[in-house]
């Protein structure tokens, strides 16, 4: 079925979680780091059938406003699940950013990001669209550069610690 104006992408919070839990399951136990990275990015990278699916529920959520409800500093947030079972210990947060440095943070277990472009060549620490896995302890200034993106967070337990 093609998606346009005329049949725009239907998504709810619950065909996102689906999608979510699907690839969850594959990601329960496995270590946040390179390894996972370029696993990720194999297997479930731009492309492929769930980088698709999660785009575009993304995507739809946003439009939808159901995602990125709250606005700060110039980005738009928002928690759409907390840390579950079906979901591997993840929370899940989404981010819209264009051209623009959040807040510098740490990851206490890590962070696995799902980077999606939505205008120009947009990139996510210098990332392109795709997957980047943060390991236990890092930190960062989450900086989108060269358009606009959404940023997919799964944070183990929900783990984040924002910098003074």
């Amino acid at each position: 079925m093609a998606h346009d104006a005329a049949n725009p992408i239907v998504a709810t919070p619950t065909t996102l979680r689906a999608h979510l839990a699907e690839l969850a399951a594959q990601l329960r136990g496995r270590a946040l780091d390179m390894e996972l990275d370029a696993w990720l990015n194999e297997h479930h990278g731009a492309g492929s059938p769930t980088f698709a699916a999660l785009a575009a529920a993304c995507r739809a959520g946003v439009r939808d406003g159901w995602l990125c409800e709250r606005e700060g500093g110039g980005i738009r947030y928002g928690r759409i699940f907390k840390p579950a079972d079906d979901l591997a210990g993840f929370s899940v947060d989404v981010v819209d950013m264009n051209d623009i440095a959040g807040p510098h943070h740490t990851h206490p277990r890590g962070e696995i990001d799902l980077i999606m472009p939505v205008e120009g060549d947009a990139r996510f620490d210098g990332r392109p669209a795709g997957w980047c896995v943060y390991g236990p302890g890092s930190a960062h200034r989450p900086t989108v550069s060269g358009g606009r993106a959404l940023v997919l967070y799964l944070l183990p337990q929900g783990q984040i610690r924002f910098t003074r």
